[in-house]
């Protein structure tokens, strides 16, 4: 059984957590003070120590010193970056707002606990040191936030298929990360020195993709004035990265199809082939066996990059981790303007934690980034972050005590989504309101950029109403 130390001067905040952590098979000493634990215990003996910042006598920061390596978890009802930051600097290993939420709680614990038998020497017992600080660097590498069930299921795939040549194929919604996953493969595969070169498959011209993939001669084509090599000449020896592979055209298809079967390409224009070494990592937040089903993709293709398929999960089913992602990009762009003194709001905690942010990671980056500029003061409120509660799943029930019960969350929208998939409810939304307000509006509401919304649009079929344009009746 893991034994946690908690060092909290309040008596009913300490009960209250020993009796939380006794409750889910834990061990638990406690303390009043730095100086009593230190009176009554090997403080170095803990697997965890669960502290408030500031104690009569000694910060709980002073147990970063005496717990020679146990990690601590600072709590802390001083909610600012300042705080977080500078007890972050000093060694803890993670930091925690009063009054918390019982699962973020045990989620924090589990998590820290889970990387210290990770990390811990038994694991590379025997090992020579080379492969101690390769097996240290796998469990640091993959450069993703969260610790959900589903994430860790995809950390650990990441870490078998990385080291490995096969194709893999990332599937996810738009803004979950994709790239993220890509970078991590290839950071971790024996690849890593070499580039990874990444290509927006939708972002390219159809005209012009073949030619900016696999190179053209002079005078292939009007304007190619000079020979010139392709991105996936660029990724020999490395990564190349194709984001949005469903856009690729079919003839690119065929001609990727042929970097895959025989490791070589031909320039446009060109009657000569030649050999070059990639790893392929495709990603698409479509349906590509479907596509293939009629026509829109090469089925040999997919078959092809479908050798490893990791599915990445949308951020409204992962929990507590939109609040550990939310946080750390708060702490980021906080940096970028300067500020250490902003923090989260209840409200938009809860609104954080609540909302089904259809635009995923992305657009809770975009919505922090923000709030950060436009905030006057410390504090970040839910309608700062621009979260329109209307178009969330909310309940009313979650909000029980907070400021949203008596404001937003009065404005639920009462709208049938339950039955409909988000594209669904996307189309819905935008067929039922694009008669009266502008892209920017419609945009603003449904919590997306314009360009993402445009991008909807195209791919789902759903045509811009020009101007003067009016229903028929």
């Amino acid at each position: 059984m893991q034994h946690i130390l908690i060092v909290e001067d309040e008596t009913i905040i300490r009960s209250a957590l020993r009796r939380l952590l006794e409750r889910n098979q834990y061990q638990v000493s406690e303390a009043g003070s730095v100086q009593e634990a230190q009176e009554r215990f090997s403080i170095a003996s803990f697997d965890l120590i669960i502290s408030d910042l500031r104690l009569p006598g000694a910060p709980g920061t002073e147990l970063i010193r005496l717990g020679q390596g146990a990690p601590v978890l600072i709590m802390t009802s001083y909610a600012s970056l300042r705080s977080a930051v500078d007890s972050m600097k000093m060694g803890a290993v993670d930091y925690i707002a009063k009054p918390f939420d019982h699962d973020e709680m045990l989620q924090a614990i589990a998590r820290i606990l889970r990387l210290r038998q990770s990390n811990s020497p038994k694991r590379v017992l025997g090992k020579s040191s080379n492969e101690k600080a390769s097996a240290e660097a796998a469990n640091g590498e993959i450069g993703i936030i969260g610790s959900c069930p589903a994430m860790q299921e995809l950390y650990n795939k990441i870490r078998k298929v990385a080291p490995t040549d096969s194709n893999v194929l990332i599937q996810g919604e738009s803004g979950t990360g994709k790239e993220l996953v890509a970078r991590a493969l290839h950071n971790l595969s024996k690849r890593a020195k070499a580039p990874m070169i990444s290509v927006n498959c939708a972002a390219i011209p159809e005209t012009l993709i073949e030619s900016e993939l696999f190179g053209h001669e002079k005078g292939a084509f009007t304007g190619a004035s000079a020979g010139r090599a392709g991105l996936v000449e660029a990724a020999d020896g490395g990564t190349l990265f194709l984001d949005e592979i469903g856009e690729l055209p079919l003839e690119a298809q065929a001609r990727l199809l042929r970097v895959l079967q025989e490791g070589e390409i031909r320039r446009v224009g060109s009657v000569h082939s030649q050999k070059v070494d990639v790893r392929v990592i495709a990603a698409t937040h479509r349906d590509l066996k479907s596509l293939a089903k009629i026509g829109q993709f090469r089925e040999d293709l997919y078959y092809r990059l479908h050798v490893i398929a990791l599915k990445l999960p949308a951020l409204r089913e992962r929990g507590a981790d939109v609040n550990e992602i939310a946080t750390a990009f708060l702490i980021r762009q906080s940096a970028r303007v300067g500020r250490t003194d902003l923090y989260f709001a209840v409200d938009a905690e809860q609104a954080i934690r609540h909302y089904s942010w259809p635009g995923n990671v992305r657009e809770l980056e975009n919505a922090i980034e923000r709030s950060v500029i436009l905030s006057e003061s410390s504090e970040i409120s839910a309608e700062l972050l621009g979260i329109d509660i209307e178009l969330s799943d909310l309940d009313e029930n979650d909000f029980i005590g907070s400021p949203l019960q008596q404001g937003s969350a009065k404005s639920i929208s009462q709208e049938p989504t339950e039955d409909l998939s988000l594209e669904d409810y996307f189309q819905h939304f935008v067929l039922e309101h694009q008669d009266h307000m502008t892209e920017t509006e419609l945009a603003r509401k449904l919590g997306v950029s314009r360009k993402c919304l445009w991008e909807r649009r195209q791919r789902l079929g759903i045509p811009r109403r020009k101007s003067g344009e009016t229903t028929s009746t």
